[in-house]
């Protein structure tokens, strides 16, 4: 009846085996059942149970586990699809699920080395419904067996269990040392059947991943020549792991015989696969029978010949594993799984479809001809130019459209990996001007990956133009082809070929960007992707200084839209942010992560990977067994400075203490916004962005002699936020109408401000404010009602798309508009006549935009054309970057010690004197540079007629145009003008402190220079303008050249 398996694994002993002492009497019980049913012929049944409890070699558990007359139906299934098999053709699928309130069983015919494309999917349902959840307050183990022997003699393939059960933890809250005790942290079962040696082994991995980001992953041989393959990880740091696992070690011929999962209360997962080569396979069939390699698929070989041994096959899996950590499941998988790409080519093949999403659906020469043609100053035309983008940018290349034509050409997408791979794939210790075939030449360990690349030369990028353009078929193929050839020619340096990394990041050279849709072009560009999102950073100068965004979706179309605006408004938000850098040392960026619609809930897992990934690229040298060196086609080191933004605030001193810990020379600028106990200054405390915002305010009320007190204002973003808590509390308006998360809130009469101020210091939403404290026109709308009536009779069907076009609403209307919140271009030239009343007059007098990008240029440029006085964000918002760079400076400037002693909190929760003192510093420092950038522009705008939106832009171009200038002369090399400058720029606290000399001697040459610069071009052009005379600069500098004479510093 059955046969039995030559290639079945022993007990090495790490495990206890399950020994089920009631087995007989559990067997007697079955054949009882069995007889009542009258399923199986009477004279079989002694035989069919025998060899179901006897041959087939299930595990013990299994038996432990169901009940008799469970066992007996599911030997009657067994007995059936043994006569189905016998009396037709084609593949036969045994396949059993049970579940139960801690956990399930399930059970299916599995051909060992095999992946199912069709079935159930036990797996995958495994890790979505257990693995992927576990947390340590819920948590599940997972024990699986392959049985020894084989269904039957026709069916070639033994039956596969898994036993899924919830975690009874020793102690489900470890603290201090117990968090890396295993005694402490296990599972009860799991303590019951591990051996000593298990727990040493496990503990070892344990500490490893508590200390660092992404995955642990080791092997050993086993006693029987069979490997153990151990991989640690955070919970909830991957997902579809566990299953994408089997898709790996099946892709080189190898299969199971046990694997387990075992959950750690201290939040650590660890999965033990013991894994064999599966010799008797050539090319195998899932339907249960072999399949000779004569009958195989060319597209099966050479990419699937098996490794010449099991530890070259485990090495092979060990430095893919990673790959599968970081992007589990693509659209790619199922050809993964029969063997046409490899897991390099799924994961490459992935990488290249978020690139071309993104940027394939380019406008195109017939689009760079109509802005030629037609007039950028006339509102029709930009509205029609508006409207032609936004559809061309819909609607050409759509994601299923690119991912059609990539599972299409599965060659060329090989052809091209093999181009990506011979420049970025590196052996340890190559040098790395050698080939691929000088490496394979070497006496190095050399991948199965490597090997692949040789079965054919790689193209070059010329000869896959060529190819490209015979191979497919219309327009549409050849220019996403080539989509993922531009990437690979403009990829600089990779994390793909690291052996441990949590998400990929490619440093990109941003040449590919056409110069029609961004005029300015980046200086550096990245591409970061993992399981929960994907993202980007652009920056516009070297040293470069920007927050980190995370945009979220609330539904699929959100999703769709967000995903298809995500480069564009990370250019933008960059640009902006260059340009409001003009004031400080570093050039604008920016970065946003995108989390996929299924990760909403895991945005600081997303963060964590993002900055990691970034970090593999920042940090050069290698770690044996961790990180490789990287292929450099840059050629430099580079430094990256991150911000909070929207979504990340609470998550910079977590990025500071991560660059530390993997050791970053620049960790203690590599955040700001960090907390006061690592030295940090938040701007949401000391109000620092809206000291800048409100300096245009009371620029406005000091040229126009208003009242603030009996002005009225509008302003999106509330009491929750930073812009929004801090501009209620510094303001003294009558605010009429605010905006936030949770909904509207409105009063004619003016918004009671003691109860406004008490949620700003609580920083809590409107959905908190006291309704009675409102006017008897006043009301409340949040997002979640429906069907509200408002106190003129007007109904709102739902509170939602109220919330989100109320800034649009006839009753948004006031002296002052103050954005402090909001998404990009929420006002464009779509919708700004919306603003207008019916004769044409504009619902607001004043606008000072506080939130990034509320506006699009074009919108500004109608509204101030219409005589509304508009200060745009890259003027108004820009207090919270001068107090980051002088953080920064500070970090720089002082040891490790004084900066301890100093700038950070102390263990009595005091704050230093010197750190109050700075950060007065910092908060006049902020308001005299947005009064001298406000008294210039007003001055400019009154004398040369220009818009107020345009002279900001040329006002900072012309900063950045002259500090980049200024580099390049000699004027650094005046000592006594040298020390002049950098004595007014510097903090005057700072320089009591520890003098000007030791700050020259401590910080870096390049930042000093960029002080030097910055604060010379932006005092220059602030006195006298964008369009200066040709002798004004020669004037300017002589007033300091005849006082650095006479200062003795």
């Amino acid at each position: 009846m059955t046969v039995a398996d030559p290639l079945s694994a022993v007990s090495d002993g790490d495990y206890t085996d399950n020994v089920y002492s009631g087995k007989q009497e559990h067997r007697a019980q079955v054949c009882a059942i069995l007889e009542k049913e009258d399923c199986i012929p009477r004279h079989l049944i002694d035989t069919q149970v025998g060899w179901f409890y006897d041959v087939l070699g299930l595990d013990d558990m299994y038996f432990m586990l169901e009940n008799p007359a469970t066992v007996a139906g599911h030997i009657t299934s067994l007995y059936g699809a043994q006569l189905s098999n016998i009396n037709k053709a084609g593949p036969v699928r045994i396949t059993f699920d049970s579940r139960h309130e801690s956990g399930a069983v399930f059970i299916h015919n599995s051909v060992p080395g095999i992946s199912k494309t069709e079935g159930p999917h036990f797996e995958q349902m495994i890790d979505a419904e257990y693995l992927d959840i576990s947390v340590p307050q819920t948590a599940y183990r997972v024990e699986s067996y392959r049985s020894r022997g084989k269904v039957s003699k026709s069916l070639d393939a033994s039956l596969r269990t898994y036993f899924v059960n919830a975690c009874d933890f020793v102690n489900p809250n470890p603290e201090g040392d117990a968090v890396r005790d295993i005694s402490q942290v296990s599972d009860r079962t799991f303590l019951a059947k591990a051996t000593p040696h298990v727990l040493d082994l496990y503990s070892t991995v344990i500490d490893k991943v508590l200390a660092r980001t992404g995955p642990v992953i080791v092997s050993d041989e086993l006693p029987n020549g069979g490997y153990r393959l151990v991989l640690g990880y955070r919970q909830r740091s991957t997902r579809g792991f566990y299953s994408a696992m089997s898709d790996l070690y099946h892709y080189y011929h190898m299969y199971s015989s046990r694997k387990y999962v075992e959950q750690f209360s201290n939040g650590v997962t660890i999965i033990s696969l013991y894994l064999d080569l599966a010799r008797h396979l050539a090319v195998g069939s899932e339907n249960g029978s072999s399949v000779t390699s004569s009958s195989a698929s060319p597209l099966l070989t050479p990419a699937v010949l098996p490794p010449a041994s099991l530890e070259e096959g485990v090495g092979q899996i060990m430095k893919e594993a990673s790959l599968l950590f970081c992007i589990p499941n693509t659209p790619f998988q199922t050809q993964f799984k029969t063997g046409e790409l490899s897991v390099q080519e799924a994961v490459y093949a992935y990488a290249g479809w978020i690139f071309a999403q993104h940027f394939l659906n380019r406008l195109g020469s017939e689009y760079a001809t109509l802005v030629e043609i037609l007039d950028p100053t006339d509102a029709t035309d930009v509205e029609v130019l508006a409207k032609l983008k936004k559809r061309l940018r819909q609607e050409t290349f759509t994601r299923e459209l690119v991912l059609d034509i990539l599972l299409r050409h599965r060659e060329l997408v090989k052809d091209l990996y093999a181009h990506f791979a011979h420049v970025h794939h590196v052996s340890v210790d190559v040098a790395s001007g050698s080939t691929v075939s000088d490496r394979l030449k070497t006496n190095l360990h050399v991948s199965l990956s490597m090997t692949r690349l040789q079965v054919k030369t790689p193209l070059t990028s010329e000869e896959l133009q060529l190819k490209i353009a015979r191979v497919t078929t219309n327009v549409n193929e050849a220019t996403v082809m080539r989509a993922l050839l531009d990437f690979n020619d403009h990829v600089l340096k990779t994390n793909f070929y690291q052996l441990t990394k949590v998400a990929l990041s490619f440093r990109m050279d941003p040449g590919f960007l056409p110069a029609i849709e961004y005029p300015v072009k980046p200086y550096g560009l990245l591409l970061v992707i993992g399981s929960e999102f994907r993202g980007f950073h652009v920056r516009f100068q070297d040293v470069a200084r920007g927050g980190i965004r995370i945009v979220r979706s609330r539904n699929a179309e959100a999703f769709s839209i967000n995903q298809r605006a995500l480069f564009d408004e990370n250019y933008s938000l960059a640009s902006t942010q260059h340009r409001k850098n003009k004031d400080i040392p570093e050039g604008g960026s920016k970065g946003t992560i995108l989390l996929n619609l299924d990760a909403q809930d895991r945005p600081f897992a997303a963060f964590e990977k993002y900055v990691d990934a970034i970090l593999d690229l920042l940090l050069t040298g290698e770690s044996p067994g961790i990180k490789n060196r990287l292929v450099d086609r840059l050629g430099r080191n580079e430094i990256l400075f991150f911000g909070p933004d929207e979504g990340t605030a609470g998550y910079m001193d977590w990025a500071s203490q991560h660059a530390r810990k993997r050791g970053a020379p620049f960790w203690k600028a590599f955040t700001t916004g960090k907390s006061q106990s690592l030295g940090g200054i938040p701007h949401d405390t000391y109000g620092m962005t809206t000291r800048s915002v409100h300096q245009y305010v009371l620029g406005l009320v000091r040229q126009l002699g208003l009242d603030e007190a009996a002005c009225t204002k509008f302003q999106t973003g509330g009491p929750d936020g930073d812009l929004g808590s801090n501009e209620i509390k510094i303001s003294h308006d009558r605010t009429m109408a605010i905006v936030d998360g949770s909904g509207v809130l409105y009063d004619p009469q003016g918004i009671d401000r003691s109860e406004l101020a008490r949620l700003a210091d609580a920083r809590l939403m409107i959905q908190h404010f006291d309704t009675a404290k409102l006017g008897s026109t006043g009301f409340r709308v949040l997002v979640d009602d429906f069907q509200v009536t408002l106190p003129d009779g007007t109904l709102v069907q739902d509170g939602l798309s109220f919330r989100n076009t109320f800034h649009l609403n006839h009753m948004a209307a006031a002296d002052f508009f103050v954005p402090c919140g909001g998404r990009p271009e929420s006002i464009d030239i779509n919708n700004v006549g919306q603003l207008f009343e019916e004769d044409g007059t504009a619902r607001f007098k004043y606008i000072v935009e506080g939130a990034n990008l509320f506006f699009t240029q074009d919108a500004r440029l109608r509204l101030e054309k219409a005589g509304v006085h508009l200060f745009k964000d890259a003027s108004a918002n820009k207090g919270g970057v001068t107090s980051s760079s002088l953080e920064v400076l500070a970090a720089l400037s002082l040891t490790d010690d004084a900066f301890s002693r100093l700038m950070c909190k102390q263990a009595d929760g005091s704050l230093p004197v010197f750190y109050q003192e700075y950060v007065a510093d910092v908060q006049a420092a902020i308001e005299a540079n947005a009064a001298r950038e406000f008294e210039c522009l007003w001055n400019e705008s009154k004398a040369t007629g220009k818009s107020k939106s345009v002279l900001s832009d040329e006002l900072s171009v012309a900063i950045v145009e002259l500090r980049k200038s200024l580099e390049d002369t000699n004027l650094w090399d005046n000592v006594p003008l040298r020390r002049l400058i950098m004595h007014e720029a510097l903090p005057a606290r700072l320089l009591r402190e520890i003098g000007l000399d030791t700050i020259l001697e401590r910080v870096p040459l390049n930042y000093l220079k960029a002080i030097f610069g910055a604060f010379l071009a932006s005092h220059f052009v602030y006195e006298y303008g964008t369009t200066p005379s040709q002798f004004a600069f020669f004037e300017f500098m002589s007033r300091y050249y005849a006082k650095a004479e006479k200062a003795e510093l």
